[in-house]
């Protein structure tokens, strides 16, 4: 009988936004990310450049995985776009990525930990996360208002002068 058991002991994880090639990184969203099909080059830099860390994994010259986070290092972070390749999917190394991602300088001592996620929940929770319905907000962006931004200028100058 043949084994099921996966060799992925030549896969790599790189630490850093340097480390993503942004055209298989779009690749990857196309066909792994339903909700990240969408995403511009010009996007996905922006993203990743904001982001520490950003974890890619590899197989040889194939970035078959990536997943990213933003924290102020000590009390809140989030991660976001977890992703891997369909093909590698279930052997285990979308949590070595997640994992990996925790397991980061910026993330390690954090006190809370969020990610959003629409139909992996169970995944999570495996590596420990848990539901939570209660605390998350959302505010779509909307176009600033920029008549307060220029008024209350206008009047901390008028303020200034006097």
């Amino acid at each position: 009988m043949k084994s099921t058991t996966r060799d992925y002991r030549h896969i790599q994880f790189c630490i850093g936004a340097d480390r993503v090639d942004l055209q298989q990184l779009q690749e990857l969203f196309k066909g792994a990310a339903f909700w990240a099909r969408e995403r511009s080059l010009e996007d996905l830099a922006t993203a990743i450049n904001f982001s520490e860390p950003v974890v890619s994994v590899w197989d040889g010259d194939r970035m078959i995985g990536c997943a990213r986070a933003t924290s102020d290092g000590i009390y809140r972070a989030t991660i976001w776009d977890v992703v891997i390749h369909e093909d590698y999917q279930g052997g285990g190394l979308g949590r070595k990525l997640v994992q990996t991602v925790l397991s980061h300088p910026r993330m390690c001592r954090v006190e809370r930990v969020y990610l959003m996620t629409t139909y992996k929940q169970s995944f999570y929770e495996r590596i420990g996360f848990q539901r939570n319905a209660s605390t998350t907000m959302v505010l779509e962006n909307q176009p600033l208002d920029t008549t307060v931004e220029l008024e209350l200028g206008n009047r901390e100058l008028a303020m200034a002068e006097a």
